[in-house]
């Protein structure tokens, strides 16, 4: 109980409230986009991607990256959103590809069905893109930066290469599942979870500025401590959004 009211007053210390977000056209044509499957229109509702992608201020014409895509969901939008002047780059990591090969079908399928999205594969140690990025997204990914696969420290190291990758007032997007107080990040492997605080402040010593969070994947009635897979939660986790800017 302790842990989960320290950690509940921690995030609201660390979220600067942020204006209700207005969703742009493109955003809302790329929402609309009929390419897309149902398996991800019918997790709109639940996941809010207008308005996460208005609050990193996505727009026709930007070079972004959905790092450690997944199935795809964020980079079909992305794609139709930056439209054909702008530029995807979906980055897939070797790790989940030898882990499960459907991560490799997913990202093939994204690159194959969207001409303005690149696909990578290279590994967590070996990442980078060929360009200077206006935003990169990551959605439920930073907490598999600190699972036993990597050294200790490692995420910080990802932190810093993000940074780099970003042209100078550039955005970076985190989503991921709460966890209660975890400063020495023990919580990842068994529950894929981590503590807001313990993240932000591992971005923040790479260079980023943070610039606010929105309530949309809160979820009080979440007490943290089961496994994100847990039929009791899934679906329904209490997540933090938090936008980082690289100064200009």
């Amino acid at each position: 109980m302790k842990l989960a009211l320290f950690s509940a007053v921690a995030l609201i210390a660390l979220s600067v409230p942020a204006t209700a977000q207005t969703v742009s056209a493109p955003i809302k044509a790329a929402l609309a986009d009929a390419g897309r499957p149902a398996t991800d229109t019918e997790r709109d509702a639940a996941r809010h991607p207008g308005e996460i992608l208005a609050f990193v201020g996505v727009k026709p014409g930007d070079k972004v990256a959905d790092f450690i895509m997944g199935g795809g969901y964020w980079s079909r939008i992305l794609s139709k959103t930056v439209g054909p002047k702008g530029k995807v780059y979906a980055y897939q990591p070797e790790e989940f590809i030898k882990f499960s090969a459907d991560y490799g079908v997913q990202l093939k399928a994204v690159t194959d069905a969207y001409p303005n999205v690149a696909g990578s594969s290279a590994s967590l140690a070996s990442f980078s893109f060929p360009e200077p990025l206006d935003a990169i997204v990551t959605v439920q990914n930073w907490h598999d930066l600190h699972l036993k696969m990597s050294p200790p420290g490692f995420a910080g190291v990802v932190a810093k290469k993000l940074y780099d990758s970003l042209k100078p007032g550039g955005v970076l997007l985190v989503v991921d599942h709460v966890a209660n107080a975890d400063p020495e990040f023990a919580v990842p492997e068994a529950l894929h979870r981590i503590d807001p605080a313990a993240a932000r402040a591992e971005i923040e010593k790479a260079g980023f500025k943070f610039e606010g969070s929105l309530p949309l994947l809160a979820n009080s009635a979440d007490p943290h401590t089961a496994s994100v897979f847990d039929p009791s939660i899934k679906g329904k986790t209490d997540q933090f959004v938090f936008k980082f800017r690289k100064p200009k």
